[in-house]
């Protein structure tokens, strides 16, 4: 929120609200952190895969991929984004918008 205080400014200045900043600012914190847990979800399973092929037949034979377990665990990362923004978002929304454009 810091870096971005003079965008934040004009956004207030042209008639969003603060409760409209707060919002936005923990949505793309959710967007965020749900991309990156589904790229992580995605390059482990990837490793996974190409461990279990690397490995002797002996060790593993194929690999398991619990779907359900990861979609929840994708929304408790975009739940987590949105808790990591509550106070950078409350931040944003008492900005003073002649200050934060002056920034």
């Amino acid at each position: 929120v810091f870096e971005r205080t003079r965008e934040l400014g004009l956004i207030r200045a042209v008639g969003m609200t603060r409760r409209q900043l707060r919002r936005m600012v923990r949505f793309e914190a959710a967007v965020v952190a749900t991309f990156g847990a589904v790229l992580g979800v995605g390059i482990g399973i990837l490793f996974g895969s190409g461990i279990v092929t690397a490995l002797p037949d002996s060790f593993a034979s194929s690999v398991s991929i619990p779907v359900q377990s990861i979609a929840i665990l994708i929304l408790i990362a975009a739940t987590a984004g949105m808790i990591a923004a509550w106070l950078p978002a409350r931040r944003a929304g008492r900005l003073n918008v002649l200050d934060a454009i002056a920034h």
